[in-house]
């Protein structure tokens, strides 16, 4: 009889491509929800059971020995071969897997949900968030939604919404003593930013007569979520886009001030990845995502 061989551990394999795609022990960790120390153990599983080692240990960079590179190409086709069959066999059970900024989930996709439920009950939407202003798409991802400076030709992108820039704010953050009816008024306010480049606010002072930057008061933030907020609060003013404060306006807790929405020729859009071809409802989910597309771009018409 053949003596048994053992194979390495599907957990340590899985550990390998994320260190390797992340470049970073840390940034894999992070991914896999471990901790830095279990991920080092799970490569040193592999290099044990394989006899070699898989990584050039240095203080510089992250580099994989050739026999690494080996083992990282056989660990990927392993993997994909089993997530393949457990497609196969359970097509119902998978999710589809979104990727995109955790303000856009908040502001745009999260008040949909219950309306993609109510038609799609069994098909189930994983909504994976970053917090970094472009949104790369992960390896485990069905589809992804960034911005993108104009509307692309790829067939496999969707254009959700275009931009318009648009000031908010809360209800009454004027006065009579202090009023804010139009752009000349915005110097007695703080300018809250939603990036670090403070573009939008840029661009929207350009096209309504403005001033430059210098002359008002800013308080910056890394994220649209958190100055929409800041302007609920009563902060400030914040610039943002028209699709992302509608739900905030509907209820009452931001208002427009004044002036008119400025359209940026930059849009979301969802682009699928190669892999959800493979999921059976591909097709039904970029459909509702092309009826909300037309249902944004009918109300801009009547705006």
């Amino acid at each position: 009889m053949d003596k048994i061989r053992h194979v390495p551990n599907l957990q340590a394999m899985q550990a390998l491509v994320e260190v390797a795609e992340a470049g970073s022990f840390t940034q894999a960790a992070h991914t896999l929800c471990l901790t830095q120390s279990a991920v080092s153990r799970q490569i040193q599983q592999l290099e044990s059971h394989f006899g070699v080692a898989l990584f050039v240990r240095s203080s510089r960079r992250l580099q994989m020995t050739p026999e690494g590179e080996l083992v990282l190409a056989s660990a990927r086709t392993i993997l994909e071969q089993l997530k393949t069959l457990e497609d196969r066999l359970s097509p119902q059970k998978r999710t589809f897997r979104i990727r995109m900024h955790v303000s856009l989930a908040v502001r745009w996709l999260l008040p949909k949900l219950s309306d993609f439920y109510r038609h799609h009950p069994d098909v189930s939407l994983s909504i994976e968030t970053v917090a970094t202003e472009i949104v790369e798409p992960a390896s485990d991802s069905d589809a992804y939604i960034l911005y993108l400076p104009e509307p692309s030709s790829d067939p496999t992108c969707l254009t959700l919404f275009e931009e318009s820039l648009i000031p908010v704010c809360a209800p009454g953050l004027g006065s009579p003593s202090r009023p804010l009816n139009s752009v000349e008024d915005l110097s007695g306010f703080a300018l809250l930013h939603r990036s670090a480049d403070k573009q939008a606010w840029i661009d929207w002072l350009a096209a309504n007569g403005g001033q430059s930057l210098e002359h008002y008061r800013h308080i910056p933030f890394n994220l649209d979520e958190l100055a929409l907020d800041a302007a609920a609060r009563g902060l400030g003013v914040a610039m943002t886009d028209l699709t992302l404060a509608e739900e905030s306006i509907e209820r009452g807790v931001l208002v427009v001030p004044f002036g008119h929405p400025l359209k940026t020729r930059g849009c979301y859009s969802l682009c699928l990845q190669p892999s959800a071809a493979s999921h059976p409802a591909c097709a039904l989910i970029m459909q509702w995502f092309a009826g909300q597309a037309e249902g944004i771009a009918s109300l801009s018409e009547t705006t």
